[in-house]
């Protein structure tokens, strides 16, 4: 019997001072991040249970706090990152009214304009109308230029972001191997707490899930269910960032047609995956970079290119609309310069109506124009060659839709036969009626250039005042060498033929250059009443059908929409950073180590020791005493 208590006593023994040093190694690592508290039971062993064994090191967490934690860390370096872009994207347009912002600039330039209608005669006037119109030109550029070194930073970021997601990876496939061939207890707490950790902080770059193997291993996959880590192996990450961005860089699935960088995960297979491809990745930074740069700062360059193409053609296109009789639409329209349009609505066979708009080309014919370079994404945009002149329009027009109609994409578009009859034509204009088949929903509407950059008579009291930089050009919306549109706000600037001749502000007519205060009214008017025509994909008032409002209204517009998107995007980074708190308290609550019940543990493992250690002092008397028998 004291054999057997002496037995017991030594197992108790060890048994508690195990669990002594376990409570010691949680109190020393109190304050040690990423440590989880350790226990150690005892278990019974022995005839009887009689014994006592040390039992294994476990660590004491609550995996749904745990899987809580990561979703969260993922959704709070999102919203962080997409609040801090946002922000900065916000303050480039000044506060609302201000006269240092994009409207009071605009504000500014338009009450010039009145003020020269009343005094016509005015050099001084003119000088003041050319500086503000600089003005604002150089500071819709500069605005340009801020949304292009946004992404370009952003891109910098992407790379950054994936050489430390990469790391990671491979820590967390390390520390797999290493548990895999660990028997060590406290060396395998260790090594689960490190690759915790390191699962922890990569879910603030992607939104990770894990799965358990059964040899101790955890496969990391993202929500949308890509593998980056099976066991020891893992994905290696790699990104090819283009540098600098411009307006025209864009993500494409295509590797051929992609101009900006992406990030590929190949696998130990060889396999290879995009994960900035839409919806592979959905929260975490590396999310937020993509969409920043590939959705929300773009559209902020379409918004300011459609201001600065709203700027140039108020003040030099004419409108006409045409009339509507029995399902088709008559309408005449002038000499058209590439990029100028004439647009009609059919009802297609889904009995949804939807915009067909021929745009005027020199080199193309029947060529589907992009949806995200048009003006309506949800409408046909069309090229024809309108270089024969108006004579030739509807042979051009005719062809064009034959083009189009052999094309196997116009399937998608579900519209009726389209066709064209001509009527009148002459050098200058030509009467055209188009039909679809009984379809045509509303009468037609053309736009056209009535000016020319350096002609600044002809067409009064249009006039070209804004410009394309390069080479002074006009600006018509022209797709024939790429869309003019892309990029037009880094170079709208003012015509250099009106800043050597200013006194062509206040030409009466035509054929009369004597002073008036008409033309300044009438391009004040053109700017801050007549009704422009703005891009959906702009995402003001909506990105399903074209926005109409003045050019002043639509700089407004964009400023309010800025506004409130930084709103929305700091609000919701608050909301997302306190359920970060909130998760990372309740995991801290199950995982981290409280001192005082240490402590507490501490005293009664102390007497249980102590208990053990009078057993063991007894048996051994009583062993004593029966060998001096």
């Amino acid at each position: 019997m004291s054999l057997n208590a002496l037995s017991t006593s030594t197992a108790g023994l060890a048994a508690t001072q195990a669990a002594i040093n376990i409570v010691s190694q949680n109190v020393a690592n109190a304050g040690t991040a990423g440590y989880v508290r350790r226990t150690l039971t005892p278990v019974a062993v022995g005839p009887n249970n009689s014994g006592v064994a040390t039992g294994t090191i476990t660590r004491s967490f609550d995996a749904a706090a745990l899987k809580q934690l990561r979703l969260e860390t993922s959704g709070a370096a999102y919203t962080a990152t997409r609040a801090e872009i946002t922000g900065q994207l916000d303050a480039l347009y000044g506060t609302p009214g201000s006269s240092s912002s994009l409207d009071g600039t605009l504000n500014t330039f338009t009450q010039s304009l009145q003020e020269l209608s009343a005094n016509p005669t005015s050099a001084a006037a003119r000088s003041t109308v050319l500086g503000n119109a600089s003005a604002l030109a150089s500071q819709i550029n500069g605005a340009a230029s801020t949304v292009q070194n946004l992404r370009t930073g952003v891109e910098s970021q992407l790379g950054a972001d994936t050489t430390a997601a990469g790391a990671l990876l491979k820590s967390i496939a390390s520390l797999n191997g290493r548990i895999q061939n660990t028997s060590n207890d406290s060396a395998l707490a260790d090594f689960q707490d490190q690759r915790d950790q390191a699962i922890n902080s990569l879910s603030s770059y992607m939104d990770v899930k894990t799965v358990t193997q059964s040899d101790g291993t955890i496969s990391v996959m993202t929500q949308s269910g890509a593998t980056l880590v099976d066991r020891s192996n893992a994905a290696t990450l790699s990104f090819d960032g283009r540098g600098t961005l411009n307006a025209g860089s864009t993500y494409s699935t295509d590797p051929t047609q992609r101009t900006v960088g992406t990030v590929t995960a190949t696998l130990a297979g060889g396999g290879r995956i995009d994960l900035g491809e839409p919806g592979v990745l959905r929260s975490g930074s590396l999310a937020a970079g993509f969409e920043l740069r590939d959705q929300t700062l773009p559209q902020a360059q379409r918004q300011l290119d459609d201001l600065a193409a709203g700027l140039a053609t108020a003040l030099t296109n004419t409108s006409t609309t045409g009339t509507l009789s029995s399902g088709a639409t008559t309408i005449s329209v002038g000499a058209m310069k590439p990029g100028n349009t004439l647009t009609f609505p059919v009802t297609d066979t889904a009995g949804t109506v939807r915009n067909v708009t021929l745009v005027a080309s020199a080199t193309s014919s029947g060529k589907i124009v992009p949806a995200a370079q048009t003006t309506d994404a949800n409408g046909l945009t069309l090229t024809f060659d309108a270089s024969a002149g108006p004579t030739g329009y509807a042979t051009a027009i005719q062809a064009a839709f034959a083009t189009f109609s052999a094309d196997p994409a116009s399937a998608a578009y579900k519209l009726p036969p389209l066709g064209v009859t001509p009527g009148p034509a002459a050098s200058t204009s030509a009467t055209l009626t188009l039909t679809a088949g009984g379809k045509v929903a509303a009468a037609a509407t053309a736009s056209v250039s009535a000016v020319s950059a350096t002609d600044l008579n002809t067409g009064n009291p249009s006039i070209a005042l804004f410009v394309d930089g390069n080479a002074n050009a006009l600006y018509t919306g022209s797709f024939d060498n790429g869309s003019q549109l892309t990029g037009f706000a880094q170079r709208i600037t003012v015509n250099n033929s009106i800043s050597a001749s200013p006194s062509a502000l206040t030409a009466t007519s035509a054929t009369d250059t004597s002073a008036s205060g008409a033309r300044a009214q009438k391009l004040f008017v053109a700017l801050t009443s007549t009704p422009t025509t703005f891009s959906s994909l702009s995402g003001i008032g909506g990105v399903s059908a074209p926005y109409s409002t003045s050019v002043v209204g639509f700089a407004q517009d964009i400023i309010a929409a800025q506004g409130a998107a930084s709103a929305n995007a700091a609000s919701l980074n608050d909301s997302q950073q306190t359920a970060l708190s909130t998760a990372q308290g309740r995991f801290a609550a199950g995982a981290g180590v409280n001192v005082d019940q240490e402590m507490s543990n501490l005293i009664a493992l102390q007497n249980a020791y102590g208990a053990n250690a009078r057993v063991l002092s007894a048996a051994r008397d009583m062993l004593n005493q029966l060998l001096q028998i």
